[in-house]
C-alpha cells in the first residue's frame, strides 16, 4: 500500500506544538524539549529480562539508586509480569512485592515513580505512598472507571498503552488489515475513553505497546511509522528495550539486545517518541544524548 493512501482515523484532534512539550503528573510538569528515559524495575519472578534479579527489596533499591545516577528520569515499577503467557498475580501479591521498594524510593530517591499496573486497588496503595505515574499496560480496558477516577481525581501521570486481550491470549489476536491505522484507531478509543472520564489530556502518555499483540514484522511497521501516531495529539512513549522482535532479527537473547535497543531507540527518536522505557539506564541515555545533539536546531 502506498503510504499516502494509509487511512487516518476519524475525528483526529488539532494539533499544537505546546501539547507535546510537557507531562503533567501530580502538580508537576515533566518537559519534553528533551528525550526521557523511564528506567524499568521488575520485582518479579518471571520477566522476560530480569525476572527474579530484584525480588528482594534492597537488591530493587540498590537498582533504583544506579537507574537514577545513569540519567533516569522516571523508575517504573512493575510488579506482575505482562508478557506473553504471563499468568496473573493477585492484588495482595503485587503490593507485597512492590510497597517496601517503592517506600525505599520515596524516601530517598528523586526520581518520579511509576506504577506498572492494571489493578486500581494497587495503584490507589501505591499513590498513596508517593508514586505519580500509573503506566496501565490495558490502556484503562481492564481497570475501567476505578482507575480513571484515581488518576483523574490524584493529578497522577497516565501511560495508555495498547494491547489486545491479555497476556495468555494477546499473540492470538494479531490480525490487522493494517497494524499502523489499527493500533492508531484502538489507542485513539482508549484516549477517547480516558477523556470521557475526566482525565486531561496533559495527564496522558501514548504508548503503541510494541511486542503486545503484535508479530514480530508488525512491530517492526510500528516503528517504520511511528510518527503517524503524531495524529492523536499526545506524546508518545516507545517500550522497545530488550523485546522479542529485536532478538527475531538480531539472533540475541534478552540480555545481550542492548545494541539492538539502541538501534531501536534511535528510530523512534527520529519518528518522534519522546519517552523511552529501557533496562539499561545508562546506554539509553548515552543513544539519545547522540540524537539530540544530532537534530538539535
Amino acid at each position: 500500500m502506498n503510504r499516502k493512501n494509509h487511512l487516518v482515523p476519524p475525528r483526529m484532534p488539532v494539533i499544537l506544538r505546546s501539547s507535546f512539550m510537557s507531562w503533567a503528573i501530580r502538580g508537576k510538569d515533566l518537559l519534553l524539549a528533551r528525550p526521557l528515559v523511564m528506567g524499568i524495575l521488575n520485582v518479579t519472578p518471571d520477566s522476560f529480562s530480569d525476572g527474579g534479579r530484584f525480588l528482594d527489596s534492597g537488591l530493587a533499591f540498590a537498582e533504583a539508586e544506579k537507574m537514577a545516577a545513569g540519567g533516569a528520569d522516571i523508575l517504573d515499577l512493575g510488579a506482575e509480569s505482562t508478557r506473553p503467557g504471563a499468568h496473573p498475580v493477585s492484588a495482595g501479591e503485587e503490593l507485597k512485592r512492590l510497597l517496601p521498594v517503592l517506600q525505599k524510593i520515596s524516601a530517598h530517591l528523586k526520581v518520579p515513580i511509576s506504577i506498572d499496573t492494571t489493578k486500581p486497588e494497587v495503584a490507589k496503595a501505591c499513590l498513596a505512598e508517593g508514586a505519580q505515574i500509573i503506566n496501565d499496560v490495558s490502556g484503562l480496558a481492564d481497570s475501567g472507571e476505578a482507575m480513571a477516577r484515581l488518576v483523574r481525581d490524584s493529578g497522577a501521570g497516565l501511560v495508555l498503552m495498547h494491547r489486545r486481550g491479555s497476556p495468555q491470549t494477546m499473540q492470538r489476536q494479531t490480525d490487522y488489515t493494517d497494524v499502523v491505522c489499527g493500533v492508531i484507531r484502538e489507542l485513539g478509543e482508549r484516549f477517547t475513553a480516558a477523556q470521557a472520564y475526566g482525565i486531561r489530556d496533559e495527564q496522558i502518555i501514548l504508548d503503541p505497546g510494541f511486542g503486545f499483540a503484535k508479530e514480530a514484522q508488525q512491530n517492526f511497521d510500528l516503528l517504520k511509522r511511528l510518527d503517524e501516531f503524531k495524529a492523536l495529539g499526545r506524546p508518545v512513549l516507545a517500550g522497545l528495550s530488550r523485546k522479542a522482535f529485536i532478538g527475531k532479527v538480531s539472533g540475541r537473547e534478552a540480555a545481550e539486545r542492548d545494541f539492538g535497543t539502541a538501534a531501536a531507540l534511535t528510530l523512534a527518536y527520529e519518528r518522534g517518541a519522546r519517552i523511552f522505557r529501557v533496562h539499561n539506564v545508562q546506554a539509553a541515555r548515552d543513544v539519545l544524548a547522540v540524537c539530540e545533539a544530532t537534530v538539535k536546531e
